[in-house]
């Protein structure tokens, strides 16, 4: 079985489309989405749009809570009140209708943090200035205490990386499709998961788009500061809005 795997689309219609044609090419079977699907300030209504129209297994991550439920965020965050104001009300009731984690059959565990909570990272902890911290082995395992799933796929950090835990489970976060952060790929991510010859392995694959359309698009709906983030994937997240 073949399996693409999506997350933090953030809005980015652009990097998305580029995903999606290139996902074209790998004949996958399945596509699962790990949330934070629309928070940003490119197109957040098309992003919705295109993922709904996939037939893919879709969670929610902690953007996609506070677009549906801004209460719930501590401080606002404008480019979740921007994408709240972006969405039809379909495609608001389809947001709040996502569940939190979910299974692709009896091999596959979708989240978008950790297990627990989709604001915790899993694999990185998170950007501290430009620098990032594998946690663990023993952190990293408790989490996954309770799952019986081969593979366990987590996105939020935003960092692509693939690891296996001690009794053989991969875990994999595919990066984000639609933000790049500090490490200087502005190229959109995601990872292919494949059983093959009875072993699960990952591809973390990085795919270009037009980047300066992208940018372009958030400096005219009010983000000019997203603009070199886009470009050049070296901005940490404390610069966004």
């Amino acid at each position: 079985m073949r399996i693409a795997v999506l997350s933090d689309i953030h809005g980015n219609v652009p990097a998305l489309d580029a995903v999606l044609e290139d996902i074209e090419r790998h004949g996958v079977e399945a596509i699962v989405c790990l949330g934070d699907h629309v928070s940003g300030p490119i197109d957040p209504a098309g992003a919705a749009e295109r993922v709904m129209a996939l037939d893919a297994t879709a969670i929610r991550g902690n953007h996609d809570r506070w677009v549906v439920d801004p209460s719930l965020r501590h401080e606002p965050w404008s480019v979740d009140e921007y994408a709240r104001a972006q969405l039809s009300a379909h495609q608001m009731g389809w947001l709040a209708s996502l569940p939190a984690t979910a299974k692709l059959g009896d091999a596959v565990f979708l989240c978008h943090g950790t297990p627990s909570s989709d604001e915790k990272p899993w694999l990185d902890n998170f950007f501290d200035g430009r620098n990032t911290v594998l946690p663990s082995e023993a952190e990293v395992e408790r989490e996954a205490v309770g799952l019986d799933q081969p593979v366990i796929l987590c996105g939020h950090t935003h960092i692509a990386r693939t690891l296996r835990l001690s009794d053989g489970r991969l875990l994999v976060n595919p990066g984000s499709v639609g933000m790049q952060m500090v490490r200087g790929s502005p190229d959109a991510h995601y990872a292919i998961v494949e059983r093959r010859l009875g072993k699960w392995q990952t591809a973390l694959i990085s795919v270009p788009y037009d980047t300066e359309a992208a940018a372009r698009l958030a400096k005219e709906n009010g983000f000019a500061d997203w603009g070199d983030a886009i470009r050049f994937g070296w901005v940490g997240p404390e610069s966004l809005g």
